[in-house]
């Protein structure tokens, strides 16, 4: 995949950012294939994410449990590129988002996991990591791709166009964890 930048606003600027420029210190963030190098931020995001982002859905006690079923370490989150493709949001090099594409099955390309750092959340960073992931489904050939939305990520989802297939709950560290299961059929992505 090649890097393709974007900034915080949506907006690209016409002319060179300097101190008078209306889009002076906006962030530019750049969409890119995981390295190793960008585990250990995967570590922080996921668990900021989690912590902080999911505080209005989900109890103290749900948030632990969900938070340490992976390690903070960024090792761990490196090995998981393995297994996983994995696509981040970089912002002067570090990762502030990232979504990892789980295994396809009949026809559907599966998002195996989405997070973006709290402070920077509905700025469009995730909804633009979907967007990679469609490219990557649609030139796969699949026609649809799924998620287990968090009590947070769906109903955003939902505005977009996601359909409901159904809910479940799935146990992290003793604790029970409500997702919604959600499908959207893939359209031809304009570049």
């Amino acid at each position: 995949m090649s890097a393709i930048e974007r900034y915080s606003d949506g907006n690209r600027p016409t002319g060179k950012a300097t101190d008078s420029h209306p889009r002076a210190g906006k962030a530019r963030i750049v969409y890119r294939d995981a390295i190793p190098d960008d585990g250990a931020d995967q570590a922080e995001v996921f668990h900021h994410a989690v912590m902080q982002g999911a505080a209005e859905h989900y109890s103290v006690e749900q948030r632990r449990a969900w938070a340490s079923v992976l390690p903070r370490e960024g090792s761990a989150w490196s090995a998981r590129q393995l297994l996983h493709k994995t696509i981040v949001a970089a912002c002067d090099g570090r990762c502030v988002g990232f979504l990892e594409i789980g295994p396809s099955g009949d026809g559907a390309g599966h998002i195996e996991t989405l997070y973006v750092w709290p402070s920077l959340a509905r700025r469009g960073i995730g909804s633009t990591l979907l967007l990679h992931a469609q490219r990557v489904f649609l030139e796969q050939g699949l026609s649809r791709m799924r998620i287990g939305a968090s009590l947070m990520l769906a109903p955003r989802l939902l505005q977009r166009g996601w359909q409901q297939e159904g809910e479940e709950c799935v146990e992290r560290g003793g604790e029970k964890l409500q997702r919604i299961c959600l499908v959207k059929r893939l359209d031809l992505v304009e570049t």
